[in-house]
């Protein structure tokens, strides 16, 4: 198996956060994978990200990657069972709405309609691979694959 080369992509703009979204879209974590460090505010998040950039592979792959935002100036979800560390959720895309310029919320949303808000003082975020790939069990399909 050739080697598979980790992602480590930077946000500092709506664009870039674009790009995370896609290397994200159909990535699963347990919620007690997200986690808030207010003393630094840095938001973490550790998902179980599909291998998009390895195209049409006949093999699909997942790898473990973490989410890092810093600025952070509050948090909020809603419908997401916050009291069940081992809830699965499953990313559908990242948006940022543009609130007191360059601030605004970073905005998580999940399959099945949870929904995860960090107002941030300004785009400032960080995607790593953090794991070798493993091979995934098949590939995410959306209602408009054919």
């Amino acid at each position: 198996m050739a080697r598979r080369q980790p992602i480590r992509l930077a946000a500092q703009d709506a664009d870039d956060l674009a790009v995370i979204s896609a290397a994200l879209q159909d990535a699963v974590a347990q919620l007690g994978d997200f986690t808030l460090d207010r003393r630094t505010r840095r938001f973490t998040a550790v998902f179980n990200r599909f291998r998009w950039e390895d195209g049409q592979a006949r093999q699909a792959w997942r790898t473990r990657s973490a989410l890092d935002v810093s600025g952070v100036l509050h948090v909020r979800s809603k419908r997401l069972k916050q009291d069940e560390p081992s809830a699965i959720v499953s990313l559908l895309s990242l948006t940022f709405e543009e609130g007191d310029v360059p601030g605004g919320e970073i905005c998580f949303a999940f399959s099945g309609g949870g929904e995860l808000r960090i107002d941030v003082e300004c785009i400032d975020a960080l995607l790593v691979d953090i794991a070798e790939p493993w091979p995934a069990k098949g590939r995410p399909k959306h209602e408009t694959d054919a």
